[in-house]
C-alpha cells in the first residue's frame, strides 16, 4: 500500500499536501464563479432581455477547451494556480447563473409584493427574500459545478505540472508506476463525492423548510389496523 502513497521527489509534495493543493485550485474558482454569478443573475432577472445573450456567452465560454484557455493566458498569468483557476471560474458560470435565475424567478409573486410593502429595496429583497428562496436551486448549480472543477483541475498537468492530483496520471507513465494513476484517479473521485455530500448535508441545515426535511420530521402515521378475516361460509 506504500506505492500508492509514495510521491515522486518531482513534485515536491506529500500526498496531503496534493489533496490540498487539488482542493484549493477546485473550490477557490467555484466561489469565485459563485460571487460573479449573483449580481449577473440579478442582472438576467430585472432585465429579462439580456438573459439569454448571457446565457449563450456562458455557453460559448464553456465550449472553449481548457487548452486554448492557457495559451490565452499564459503570456499574462504564466506557468501558475491562476492559469488554471480562470478556466474553471469561467466554466462554473454556464451551471451558476441559470441555477440561480430559476430559483429566483420560482419566487411566488405574492413574496415579492410582501417584501416590497415591507419597504425592501431590490437588492436587499434580493439578498434577504430572494435568494434564501432559491437556495435548493442554488446548491444544485454548486454541486454541479463543484464536481465538474475538482474533476477538471487535473488538465493543469499541461502547463508546468499545475494539476495537484493530475500530475500523478503524468509520472505514472514517467516512472512506470501505474499505481500513482490509480491514486491519483481514485483520490479524485472520493473528493468529488465528499464534496457533493457536503453540499447537500449544508443545503439541508440551510433549507429546514424543504420537503424532504418535512417528510423526515413529520410525526409517523398510525399503523393501518388488519381488515377482520372473512367469515366462513356455511356449509
Amino acid at each position: 500500500m506504500d506505492e500508492f502513497f509514495r510521491m515522486p521527489s518531482d513534485l515536491q509534495h506529500s500526498y496531503l499536501g496534493l489533496v490540498g493543493w487539488h482542493l484549493e485550485e477546485a473550490l477557490v474558482p467555484v466561489l469565485a464563479g459563485l460571487l460573479l454569478s449573483l449580481p449577473l443573475a440579478q442582472l438576467c432577472v430585472r432585465f429579462p432581455r439580456l438573459y439569454p445573450p448571457v446565457l449563450w456567452t456562458t455557453t460559448v465560454l464553456y465550449a472553449v477547451p481548457s487548452l486554448a484557455f492557457f495559451v490565452l493566458l499564459i503570456d499574462w498569468t504564466g506557468q501558475s494556480e491562476v492559469t488554471v483557476m480562470i478556466p474553471l471560474a469561467l466554466y462554473s458560470l454556464v451551471v451558476l447563473v441559470p441555477a440561480i435565475v430559476d430559483g429566483v424567478r420560482s419566487v411566488p409573486e405574492e413574496t415579492h409584493a410582501a417584501a416590497t410593502a415591507m419597504g425592501f429595496g431590490p437588492i436587499r429583497r434580493y439578498l434577504q427574500v430572494e435568494l434564501p428562496i432559491a437556495v435548493p436551486a442554488v446548491f444544485a448549480g454548486l454541486r454541479v459545478a463543484t464536481v465538474s472543477s475538482i474533476s477538471l483541475v487535473s488538465i493543469g498537468a499541461l502547463i508546468g505540472n499545475q494539476g495537484a492530483l493530475g500530475n500523478l496520471l503524468a509520472d505514472a507513465m514517467s516512472y512506470h508506476r501505474p499505481e500513482l494513476a490509480v491514486t491519483s484517479v481514485a483520490t479524485t473521485a472520493l473528493l468529488a463525492v465528499a464534496a457533493d455530500a457536503l453540499l447537500v448535508l449544508c443545503r439541508r441545515l440551510l433549507t429546514p423548510w424543504s420537503p424532504d426535511r418535512r417528510r423526515r420530521t413529520a410525526a409517523p402515521r398510525p399503523a393501518a389496523v388488519p381488515a377482520a378475516p372473512a367469515v366462513e361460509e356455511a356449509r
